[in-house]
Parts: structure tokens; sequence; C-alpha cells
């Protein structure tokens, strides 16, 4: 029953991301629901991570720019490149004074179990209600939509990106973050 469901889950999961790709709704709003303003303060946020004291807040990384992205499921294939991007770019993040924060509906053993087989360095937050993948208008029924958001010092949000190809998006987000921290530093 257990394995079942996960399969349906994965195969939902996968639907909509392939729907996100055409991008059939229009920029205001997403597949997922309302995105939140660019240029305006980013949605709060408290959720349970595998690491550090178990909790990460949004409010943590003021002074550091941060890509805050939804992904659908730990451990399947898109998830899974897209985690790995990240990671294998984390350098140059850091270089660009920039937190990675990964966010979907699993829970934190889920994400220390992925973390570890994958050798992520970054937290993967567990928004098991789905209430911050809402806020951030990326939530569809039970799993995140693939969607991600850059916020700045101050906790502004600057880009937000939800046509997103995991194979390349974080080189997608690497580009408007240098564009990003030129024109407003």
């Amino acid at each position: 029953m257990g394995s079942r469901r996960t399969f349906i889950s994965i195969l939902f999961a996968s639907c909509l991301a392939v729907i996100s790709w055409f991008n059939f709704t229009p920029p205001a709003q997403a597949l997922g629901g309302k995105l939140p303003a660019i240029n305006q303060p980013a949605p709060e946020f408290t959720l349970p991570t595998n690491t550090g004291n178990g909790k990460v807040s949004l409010a943590d990384f003021r002074g550091k720019w941060v890509v805050l992205y939804f992904y659908p499921k730990d451990f399947t294939s898109g998830c899974t490149i897209e985690a790995r991007r990240f990671q294998q770019d984390l350098p140059k993040y850091i270089q660009k004074n920039t937190e990675i924060i990964g966010i979907s509906a699993d829970d934190v053993d889920s994400h220390a179990e992925f973390c570890d087989s994958e050798g992520l360095k970054f937290p993967l937050l567990a928004d098991i209600k789905g209430e911050v993948s809402k806020a951030y208008g990326s939530w569809i029924g039970v799993v995140s939509m693939r969607h991600s958001f850059i916020i700045d010092p101050q906790g502004i949000l600057r880009a937000t990106f939800v046509k997103v190809n995991p194979s390349i998006h974080s080189m997608e987000v690497l580009e408007m973050l240098a564009k990003l921290q030129s024109s407003i530093s």
C-alpha cells in the first residue's frame, strides 16, 4: 500500500512538473497559486530541517542572499538532478554570499536520507502541511511545485522562477543572481 501511494505521488508530481514546463498560466499566477510580489518582502517562515538546531527561518539569513527552491519529492529523478546541480555549484553560491534552501512536503527523516545519499551540504526543510509552499504559490494538492525564488539580504523577493528545467536551473539562478547583485549593490 505504501509503495503504491509513493508511486502515485511520484507519477502525479512528474506530471505536474511537465505541465509547469509548458507554463500554461500567466506570470503572476503559477500553477500552484498566486506568487508573492517581486520587490516586496518575501513571506517569512520557520520550518523543521535535518540540519543544525532542527529549525530554519528565513530571518536566520538576513545579510545573505537566499535561493529558496521548492521541489516535489526527495529521491525522484528531476528533484535529484536539481539538488545535485545546486550542490555542484554550491562553492559559486558561497562566493556570492548566497544560501541555498530546499523545501518539499517530505518529512525530516526523508530529507536526512536524501542529503546523506546525495552529499547535500545545504538545508532541506519539511513543509509537510504545505503552508510555506502555499505562501509562495508553489503548492498543488499534496506536493510542492518546482519553483525557485531569489531573496536579497534584506529579505526582499527579487526573482521568481516557475518554468524550471532541473538540469540547467542552477546555472539560470547563478546568472540571475549575478545580474541582481550587480544592479542592486
